[in-house]
């Protein structure tokens, strides 16, 4: 397995809420007519992938969501059968929960089609929109995967399915920032991220 990319910084001080992790960002702003630098956290940028329903998905379609993010291909042949069966215990913890979403990127664009995608959803039960599968072009899953999420996705003829992935679920907020990195391969990876979306749900109701 792939490891977790792990040179994550967390921000803000030591409390019970989660951390912010990946690198500020320097951002150019004009205040009371002068030129300054701000920082802000790094968070997930605006995305445009199709769904197993043949329909776009964007940023806005998390929009004040909690979601779950994963990398996986239909034909992989090591770790994505443990990471769905894991993932499939989130869908059903938070199944008909409005404010939670899962977002599993295709990293085999060219096999995993529309059509292959919603088959495999159908296969694990998963009906509805909660849990979306989404497909592109190559270039832009890699790159959100490494840039954005901060996980390891990248072509490797060498490796059992010819690419190279990480067993990652990354959880995100409803602001796009990126809460927590989780080992999606193991049951008490997946049980830490399911106590940790229940904190994150009640950051929000406070």
């Amino acid at each position: 397995m792939a490891g977790l990319l792990l040179a994550l910084t967390s921000c803000g001080p030591s409390t019970n809420r989660l951390p912010v992790l990946g690198e500020k960002q320097a951002v150019k702003k004009t205040v009371n007519g002068r030129d300054v630098v701000d920082s802000v956290d790094h968070t997930i940028p605006n995305f445009r992938f199709v769904s197993q329903y043949n329909d776009t998905v964007t940023a806005n379609t998390l929009d004040d969501k909690v979601y779950v993010a994963d990398f996986f291909f239909v034909n992989c042949p090591t770790i994505c059968p443990k990471m769905k069966t894991q993932m499939k215990r989130v869908y059903d913890r938070f199944k008909d929960n409005p404010e939670v979403m899962m977002l599993s990127h295709t990293i085999d664009p060219e096999h995993d089609s529309v059509a292959v995608l919603k088959e495999f959803a159908d296969n694990l039960g998963v009906t509805g929109r909660q849990w979306l599968f989404v497909t592109g072009l190559k270039e832009d899953i890699y790159e959100i995967g490494q840039k954005s999420y901060m996980v390891t996705a990248a072509e490797d003829k060498t490796a059992p399915g010819g690419v190279v992935h990480s067993g990652a679920f990354i959880l995100v907020d409803k602001e796009k920032r990126v809460r927590g990195v989780y080992d999606g391969t193991t049951e008490e990876g997946v049980d830490k991220l399911m106590g940790d979306i229940d904190k994150l749900l009640a950051e929000y109701k406070q």
